[in-house]
């Protein structure tokens, strides 16, 4: 019998470093991450402008600029349907009081809580708000310091992308830097595709969604429909947790059984499309992580960096399955991540729809 157990311990501390590495330095980390993922994206429109012959820190800056574009007409859409969706404030006062009544009286007659009893509860809750709205302040100041430091690590690896490229490749001995140019290029590429994939992806899931909560008759489709796609950057959880909201929002409204079941089908509709058609045409195999290890990342993402750690699970372990899968020694973790070959009939039934596609665009 062979004795792995040393062997064992040493890679079982080596993991709990690494851990307790990125758990301690977060603060650091999240912003440079976030803004890594986010250069890789701009890398293609960088180098086509430097073969323009625009100055490097010019074709950062056009790339940031390009962005931050970006998001204001999607902060703009937001605050448009928001503004829209304020008018109906009074309606959702209104159906807010009459369920806090209800459920007042729901505690004082089948619980036998007094209505005194309740107003003290309630009382002692405002010292919590209080320190809640202290909280979500932090939080505020937090982001905008960390939307700063984002925006600047974007423009300064844009600029130094190359100089970077060759530090990497430095690290290794002369006969392994062939490899790990492999490796560099292959991780860049791995994560501009999920970005760039999930990019697509949402924009189809807001027409999809925008066109269904029509039919189905909601109050501010494209606003729901807009938040169910953004969600999408939370896997498995976010589209759930938007289609909920609408519900949710819609319930409060008084829709009918009709307008709710519109929205349950618009939501199992999307699901299909995306889960059958998109992912594998728009997001690729190449970032594609199994089921069980895309849960488990995201669940070690949420408890080392909170929320953006799980917004950013998915693109880094993509891009450790890259790293896996050029190394010797780590070739088997890369194989038990990945996705489980399609089969054939599988495969054949992607084809049969890519080729439909391209048909449609090339007519």
């Amino acid at each position: 019998m062979i004795n792995t157990t040393p062997s064992v311990l040493k890679k079982l501390l080596i993991l709990f470093l690494v851990f307790a590495g990125l758990y301690f330095a977060k603060d650091f980390l999240i912003p440079l991450s976030i803004g890594t993922v986010l250069a890789t994206l701009f890398l293609p429109m960088s180098k086509w402008l430097e073969g323009k012959k625009i100055p490097k820190g010019l074709a950062a800056l056009l790339c940031l600029l390009t962005l931050l574009l970006f998001i204001s007409v999607i902060a703009s859409l937001l605050v448009w349907q928001i503004s829209d969706l304020a008018n109906d404030v009074e309606l959702i006062r209104r159906k807010a009081l009459e369920t806090l009544i209800n459920a007042q009286q729901y505690l004082v007659i089948h619980l036998g809580i007094s209505t005194e009893r309740q107003l003290q509860f309630i009382k002692n809750e405002e010292h919590s708000f209080a320190g809640l709205m202290q909280s979500m302040a932090g939080s505020l100041s937090y982001i905008f310091t960390s939307f700063i430091l984002v925006l600047a690590y974007i423009f300064l690896l844009l600029y130094y992308k190359g100089h970077l490229r060759k530090f990497f490749v430095k690290l290794f001995p002369a006969e392994q830097q062939e490899v790990m140019e492999e490796v560099v290029d292959s991780a860049a590429h791995v994560s501009q595709q999920y970005v760039v994939g999930l990019s697509k992806m949402i924009f189809c899931l807001w027409i999809m969604y925008s066109i269904g909560f029509s039919i189905a008759g909601v109050q501010n489709p494209i606003l729901f429909a807009v938040m169910c796609g953004l969600l999408e950057i939370i896997p498995f959880v976010g589209n759930f947790t938007g289609s909920s909201l609408t519900l949710l929002v819609a319930a409060v409204h008084g829709a009918g059984l009709p307008m709710l079941l519109g929205i349950a089908l618009t939501y199992g509709s999307v699901q299909f499309i995306q889960g059958w058609i998109l992912e594998p045409l728009i997001v690729g195999r190449q970032v594609k992580i199994n089921p069980l290890f895309t849960i488990i990342a995201l669940v070690i993402g949420e408890l080392v960096w909170g929320i953006p750690g799980i917004i950013l699970a998915i693109p880094l372990t993509a891009i450790f399955k890259i790293v896996c899968d050029h190394v010797d020694e780590l070739k088997p973790y890369g194989y038990l991540i990945g996705e489980i070959e399609t089969t054939k009939s599988d495969s054949v039934f992607i084809k049969k729809i890519k080729s439909w596609f391209e048909k449609q665009t090339t007519a």
